[in-house]
């Protein structure tokens, strides 16, 4: 009897991760690049922070991501996409990426969270911190208070942590963050994650083969 129950909780285990693996590719499949939209150049801000970048200054295609740390499918972007960019266009020079501060009123935590990135980036962290926060996601955003947590994120990946807690108290990257989200809206981000590729601003969660379509298609226009 007791082997039978253990056999049926095996069973039951292995169809929640199958569960769980076609939900992923049915998320992917449906997440194909629609909605894209031409736009015309980014106006430049003399407010605005440049952004987060990762990758050759040379890189044929330019991305930029508006993102907002507490946004699920901002969250979803960076684990099961985000991996794959790094590795396979940021890496392999056909891509430069960029992450501009996006907040978004209804998510609480989000802008404490931006700020804890931004201070993570004053010690030279911030896509270690970039991945503590979306891959932890879950773990923070129901707290009413998810700074301790920062600073367990903050000493996880080496950070002095009385410098980063100094710097988040004193919310001293504000101002630029707000900004950085005014100039998003310029160019029409009104939700996140959007992804400005070239000349192309798509909104959405994306999987790797509609990003790969659309720099494709950008780095041919380019030639």
């Amino acid at each position: 009897m007791a082997e039978a129950r253990r056999m049926k909780g095996f069973y039951l285990g292995l169809a929640a991760v199958a569960v769980i693996g076609v939900a992923a590719i049915l998320w992917a499949r449906s997440n194909a690049a629609g909605g894209v939209e031409e736009i015309g150049p980014i106006p430049v801000s003399t407010e605005a922070f440049p952004g987060y970048s990762m990758g050759s200054d040379s890189a044929p295609v330019q991305i930029i991501e508006y993102g907002d740390f507490q946004c699920p499918a901002c969250g979803q972007f960076a684990v099961l996409t985000g991996p794959d960019v790094k590795r396979r266009l940021v890496e392999t020079g056909q891509v430069r990426w960029t992450f501009r501060d996006f907040p978004l009123g209804i998510h609480p935590n989000a802008l404490v969270a931006h700020l804890a990135a931004a201070c993570a980036d004053e010690q030279g962290q911030f896509w270690n911190m970039h991945d503590q926060l979306y891959f932890r996601l879950g773990e923070w955003a129901p707290e009413r208070r998810p700074a301790r947590m920062f600073r367990d994120y903050a000493r996880v990946i080496g950070l002095d942590v009385k410098q980063f807690e100094d710097c988040v108290d004193s919310r001293r990257y504000l101002g630029r963050i707000e900004a950085t989200r005014r100039t998003g809206e310029t160019v029409g981000v009104s939700s996140t994650p959007t992804f400005i590729i070239g000349n192309l601003r798509v909104s959405g969660s994306l999987s790797f083969d509609s990003i790969q379509v659309l720099v494709n298609r950008v780095a041919g226009a380019n030639r």
